[in-house]
C-alpha cells in the first residue's frame, strides 16, 4: 500500500498542464459556453454588449470548469473501474485529489466572484447549477435511480438560460425554452452511450437504464425522447423567439435524431450506439448554431 501510494505521489507531482486542463473538461464546458453565448445572442434584438458577455462567459466557463474538476474527484472509483475514463488524472493519480480539489475551488470562486460583479442572479443560478451537478448528481443521482440523468440534467441544461441572465439580469420565459431543448436532449444522448458502455456502467456498479432496465427499454425510451425533442424544437418558433431559418434547421436536426432512435431500436448493428452518441453531440451543436444564424438573420434584416 506504501509503495502504490508513493508511485501515485510521484505521478501526480509530474502533472502537466494539459492534466490540468483535462480535469476542466474542455470539450464539454465549449459546449456549454455555446449554448450560453446563443442565450445572451437572443436575450436582446440586437448585438448584446460586450462586457456582460465577456464576464458572463469567463464566469460560467470558470464555474463549468470548477464542477469538471470536482466531478473528477468524487468519480474517481468508478472511473478506475470504466474502461472510457480509467486514465483521467485523478483516476490514474497523476493529480491528487488535494490539488485537484484546490484547483476547482479557485476557479468555482473566481467564477463566482466574476458573476457576483456582473449580477448576483447570474452567480447564484450558476452556483446552483455547480452544485446541482457536482454534488446533487455526481453524489446522490447518479447512484440513487436509473433516472439519475433525467433529472441530474437540468443543471447541463441551465447555460442559455444563464447566458440570457448574464446580459438582462432577469429571468425569461423564451430563456426556459432553451433550457428545455438540452433537457429533452441530454436523456436520449447520456442512454446512446450508456448501451455503448453497459458493460462498464454494470462493473462500477451504476444504474444507468440499460443496466437496471435492459438495452431494448432504453431504445425504447429514447425513440420517446427524440420524439418529444421534435415537438419541444417548435416552440421556440411557435413562441416567436425565432424564424423560419431556426424552424427548419431543428427539424432535419432532430428528425435525424429520430432516425437515430429508429434504426437503433428496430435495425440495430454493432457499434451503432457509439454513433447515435456521436451523432447526438454534433446535433445539439448544430441546434444552437441555427438558432445563432437565424437570429443573426433577423439583426441582419433589421
Amino acid at each position: 500500500m506504501a509503495r502504490a501510494n508513493s508511485l501515485i505521489a510521484v505521478s501526480a507531482e509530474k502533472a502537466g498542464w494539459r492534466d490540468y486542463l483535462e480535469l476542466t473538461k474542455p470539450k464539454v464546458v465549449a459546449m456549454l459556453l455555446l449554448t450560453a453565448l446563443v442565450g445572451m445572442c437572443l436575450a436582446v434584438p440586437g448585438i448584446p454588449p460586450a462586457v456582460p458577455v465577456i464576464l458572463g462567459l469567463l464566469g460560467i466557463g470558470m464555474q463549468s470548469a470548477g464542477a469538471a474538476v470536482f466531478n473528477h474527484v468524487l468519480d474517481q472509483r468508478i472511473d478506475q473501474q470504466m474502461q472510457r475514463t480509467q486514465n483521467r488524472p485523478v483516476a490514474k493519480g497523476r493529480v491528487d485529489n488535494v490539488k485537484a480539489l484546490v484547483f476547482g475551488t479557485v476557479l468555482a470562486v473566481a467564477g463566482f466572484g466574476l458573476l457576483t460583479y456582473l449580477n448576483v442572479l447570474t452567480a447564484m443560478l450558476t452556483f446552483a447549477s455547480l452544485i446541482g451537478y457536482a454534488l446533487v448528481y455526481t453524489v446522490w443521482l447518479k447512484h440513487a435511480t436509473p433516472q439519475n440523468i433525467v433529472i441530474g440534467g437540468l443543471a447541463g441544461a441551465m447555460p442559455p438560460l444563464l447566458g440570457w441572465t448574464a446580459v438582462t439580469g432577469e429571468l425569461h420565459p423564451h430563456a426556459l425554452l432553451l433550457v428545455m431543448l438540452i433537457f429533452t436532449w441530454t436523456p436520449p444522448h447520456f442512454w446512446a452511450l450508456a448501451i455503448h458502455r453497459k458493460k462498464d456502467y454494470a462493473k462500477a456498479g451504476v444504474p444507468m437504464l440499460p443496466v437496471t432496465h435492459g438495452v431494448e427499454y432504453t431504445k425504447t425510451m429514447m425513440l420517446l425522447y427524440t420524439v418529444l425533442l421534435v415537438a419541444v424544437g417548435i416552440l421556440p418558433w411557435l413562441a416567436g423567439m425565432s424564424g423560419m431559418v431556426y424552424l427548419l434547421g431543428s427539424l432535419a436536426l432532430n428528425l435525424g435524431f429520430v432516425a437515430y432512435a429508429l434504426r437503433l431500436k428496430f435495425h440495430d448493428r454493432k457499434g451503432l450506439a457509439w454513433d447515435t452518441f456521436k451523432y447526438s453531440i454534433w446535433h445539439i451543436f448544430g441546434l444552437f448554431v441555427v438558432l445563432l444564424a437565424d437570429h443573426a438573420a433577423t439583426v441582419l434584416a433589421a
